[in-house]
């Protein structure tokens, strides 16, 4: 059930996406030839006005159809007649829509699991900190950066030190009474603890907390969303540089296990719901970032090929026929599902494989 409640999850948040397309397309006026609920045959489908709403056979995603989106068409609601600004609008408003229903997600599991929030601030040091020192952490610091890196929650604090797990010194920004100081080459060692039959790692730190309320529980969780977009930030800076691999990545099929895997954790079915939700906000929001590369076929793509050909045309004051964009965006197609590919047989032998 856990993982039939997953793919379904992961299925909404890709049709949240497609709905934010939609209602944009609604309302800048553009022809909307089909919006669709999930993929393959259609098992129900109704056509109301210009526009043909289908709900389909196999759980995944969905799509909105727009009239004239990669070529030349006379209908005047056309994506393409569209003013530029509103072209912008459709094509962010999917990211948009996984953005807010991540924080959404996000606010539903933080209130509804903590009594209180974690602080950057710093409480106390165990006997087996390597932290703390004249030239160190000291109680009472707000930790702000570390590495150059930003600290927006006591989560960032671990994805950090992995990140730079090279280096067994860090520099860090503190606040302290009040003033910024900088503390470098500060050893920051994990303490491996054991505890029945699990081995875990920790650094000997303890971090104030917040008592919950509805305004803290608002704050942590905008600043956790923020978070997680920096650390989606960092994961592909770590992809680019080469410190991860194709094997580190997963796909649908991946994502769909990791949330199982999330859920069978829990000790009943109300904290198995709640992880999938925390899980599902995180998915969300790498979703909304992703969208937005500037990769060709993705909405970042198609927002950086709007922006160029409208300042083309503004020099020009010709109109560029949007077939040329709609081969760049095909091609580029063609190697993210080439892609998608390689990552789903991936994913499929690792889960055989264990």
């Amino acid at each position: 059930m856990s993982i039939v409640f997953a793919i379904l999850l992961f299925s909404v948040l890709i049709f949240v996406h497609e709905l934010g397309h939609f209602l944009a397309a609604k309302a800048s006026g553009v022809q909307v030839n089909e919006f669709s609920m999930f993929m393959g045959p259609a098992i129900w489908k109704k056509k109301k006005g210009d526009t043909l709403y289908a709900i389909r056979c196999i759980p995944i995603g969905g799509y909105c159809a727009m009239e004239g989106e990669d070529q030349e068409t006379d209908n005047p609601r056309s994506f393409q007649k569209a003013a530029w600004w509103k072209r912008f609008g459709i094509l962010v408003a999917g990211s948009a829509m996984n953005l807010v229903i991540g924080i959404l997600l996000f606010a539903i599991f933080f209130g509804s699991v903590y009594t209180a929030f974690p602080d950057t601030q710093v409480e106390s040091f165990t006997d087996c900190s390597t932290l703390q020192g004249e030239n160190a952490l000291l109680p009472g610091d707000r930790i702000l950066k570390i590495d150059g890196e930003r600290l927006f929650t006591t989560d960032d604090f671990t994805t950090l030190l992995y990140i730079h797990a090279d280096r067994e010194t860090h520099d860090l920004l503190v606040e302290r009474n009040g003033q910024k100081v900088e503390l470098f080459n500060v050893p920051m060692l994990p303490h491996q603890h054991t505890e029945g039959d699990s081995t875990y790692s920790h650094y000997g730190i303890t971090f104030k907390t917040v008592d919950a309320n509805v305004f803290s529980c608002i704050g942590y969780t905008l600043k956790q969303t923020v978070g997680t977009v920096n650390t989606v930030r960092l994961s592909l800076q770590m992809l680019i540089t080469g410190k991860v691999g194709l094997s580190d990545m997963s796909g649908p099929v991946g994502i769909v296990q990791q949330m199982s895997i999330v859920a069978d954790a829990a000790g009943n079915w109300t904290d198995a719901l709640l992880n999938l939700l925390y899980f599902g906000g995180y998915i969300a929001i790498n979703l909304a970032v992703m969208n937005m590369l500037p990769i060709p076929a993705l909405d970042g793509g198609r927002v950086v090929a709007l922006l160029l050909t409208t300042a083309i045309e503004a020099v020009t004051k010709k109109k560029l026929n949007p077939k040329y964009e709609g081969y760049i965006h095909a091609a580029g197609m063609v190697l993210l599902l080439a892609l998608m590919a390689v990552i789903f047989f991936k994913d499929i032998f690792v889960i055989f494989k264990g």
